[in-house]
């Protein structure tokens, strides 16, 4: 199952809800990894948002939790508005919660997408298909040290738009365990059973890379929107 809770509002539309956290990671002499607070908020709105989009949901609203104290708030929204421009979607609204009545010695951040639509089709397995994985899996400080290796926003969203494509996007548990929950075919499988140059193990920090599963015909425009952050997937069906 996709990380997304769907909730049918009449028979076309349905609200998709999409969620993601971040903890140890920010400004704080504790944490794990030392980033800014408005790239923590950036990276954690891409898993959530990535999420929505792809069970069919437009954004309509974000939902900021903050527990990293009330003089960080501007530099959270400040990632979450970035991400929302790298969408072109400038117009979403942004709320949400600090706590500060209680220091806490690490960050920890919540993000919540909430949007509209309805989710695709799941039937898309059929002869004639094709796999890719745009971006690489990344974590830790590779997310900052390879972000050129990073799928971004602007490029997920260009492939959503295409007709009969179904986007993926991959968390902490890899590309291949992303691939059993796509489809039942595979969940048998090992990654000596499907080619690809990337390691079809390794955890995907926030989102940095997607599948897309796409009709042969739509093969060269795929690879000509993503250039170097195509990795092909040669799956046994």
């Amino acid at each position: 199952m996709r990380n997304a809770i769907i909730i049918p509002i009449d028979k076309d539309e349905k609200l998709i809800i999409a969620s993601d956290n971040s903890g140890a990671i920010g400004e704080k002499e504790m944490d794990a990894v030392k980033v800014g607070y408005d790239i923590v908020s950036y990276y954690s709105f891409r898993v959530a948002v990535m999420e929505c989009m792809a069970a069919g949901g437009t954004p309509i609203s974000v939902l900021l939790h903050n527990f990293c104290g009330d003089d960080e708030w501007g530099k959270l929204v400040k990632g979450v508005k970035k991400g929302l421009s790298d969408l072109g979607m400038e117009h979403v609204s942004i709320s949400g919660s600090t706590e500060s009545n209680f220091p806490l010695e690490q960050s920890a951040v919540g993000i919540v997408v909430i949007g509209k639509g309805k989710p695709p089709a799941q039937d898309i397995i059929h002869g004639g298909f094709e796999a890719a994985v745009i971006g690489s899996p990344l974590i830790g400080h590779e997310v900052i040290e390879q972000n050129q290796k990073v799928a971004s926003l602007s490029i997920f969203n260009k492939i959503l738009d295409l007709d009969d494509v179904y986007v993926w996007p991959v968390g902490s548990k890899g590309i291949l365990h992303e691939l059993k929950q796509i489809n039942s075919q595979w969940s048998a499988q090992t990654s000596k059973h499907i080619d690809s140059d990337v390691d079809l193990n390794k955890p995907a920090g926030p989102s940095t890379c997607f599948i897309a599963l796409y009709p042969s015909e739509l093969s060269y425009s795929i690879k000509e929107l993503t250039g170097s952050l195509y990795h092909p997937l040669n799956l046994m069906t």
